[in-house]
């Protein structure tokens, strides 16, 4: 993977850096694997905006992914990688020996006509298979894990993520998150072995406003130009902004913690994600 710069012949291609999409073997998605999505503008069914700056965008539709990867014990070929408008990271097209398709996060190193699996017992720790992680050795980089047992994968989905998998105590193991957060998860849990592709995709320049359109993102108005009315940061006179960085309900940002002290799953959290 690797991403290109383009020749300032425009004002919007001056500062644009794409992705090469070198890794990408087709254009054509699985029929049989689409549906449809229905877009709201930020509306509600009364037609009132409910969500501020959503709006537009380029027609998509959905692939169904198998974040369960629940066909355990049968061997499936990767048939193609492709590119999803809906999610940063790359999909591949698995075939299956029964003939069944299904679609999955593509991992890093994930090759055209390689075999993998999915099972409990006698899976090879190798990129794209998925296994349990009481299977699954220390020091792995790992991603699409489960929370809950048969949930589906929940973390470290996005491009160019991973988990680590640092320790085992009884039923739970501990996995280091993307964010840095400790973290215990029942070892029937299951995960794919391997990091997110695309990992370039941080390194990306839009490179003009038209582009955020493209993607459903109305113009932001910054808080600070606003009035007091309608919004704790607004008002002052000229350029003067208003107090601490904070939320349109008085929430304070930039590194307020708003997770509850009683939340059940607190005592799974072995270590907070870094400040």
């Amino acid at each position: 993977m690797s991403v290109k710069k383009l020749k300032p012949v425009t004002p919007g291609q001056r500062f644009k850096v794409v992705n090469n999409n070198d890794v990408v073997t087709t254009d054509k998605p699985e029929k049989s694997l689409l549906f449809p999505i229905k877009k709201s503008g930020g509306r509600n069914n009364q037609g009132k905006m409910t969500m501020r700056y959503i709006g537009g965008g380029h027609k998509r539709r959905y692939r169904l992914i198998d974040f369960k990867r629940d066909k355990k014990g049968v061997e499936a070929v990767v048939e193609s990688i492709q590119y999803d408008p809906n999610r940063t990271a790359y999909i591949a097209l698995l075939k299956y020996e029964d003939g069944e398709k299904r679609y999955i996060i593509a991992p890093n190193g994930l090759k055209v006509g390689q075999s993998i699996i999915s099972g409990d017992d006698n899976v090879p720790t190798e990129v794209g298979n998925a296994m349990p992680l009481s299977k699954i050795p220390f020091g792995t980089i790992i991603s699409c894990v489960e929370l809950r047992p048969e949930q589906g994968a929940v973390l470290a989905r996005s491009a160019g993520t991973f988990a680590q998998l640092t320790a085992r105590e009884g039923r739970y193991v501990s996995i280091k998150l993307p964010s840095g957060e400790v973290r215990m998860v029942l070892g029937d849990c299951l995960a794919m072995v391997g990091a997110v592709s695309n990992s370039d995709h941080q390194l990306i320049v839009s490179g003009k406003a038209g582009r955020t359109r493209w993607l459903g993102r109305r113009p932001r108005t910054r808080p600070v130009v606003m009035n007091p009315v309608d919004h704790p940061m607004g008002g002052g006179e000229g350029k003067s902004s208003g107090g601490h960085p904070r939320s349109r309900k008085g929430l304070p940002a930039k590194g307020f913690r708003t997770r509850s002290r009683t939340k059940q799953s607190n005592k799974h959290i072995i270590e907070r994600k870094k400040k």
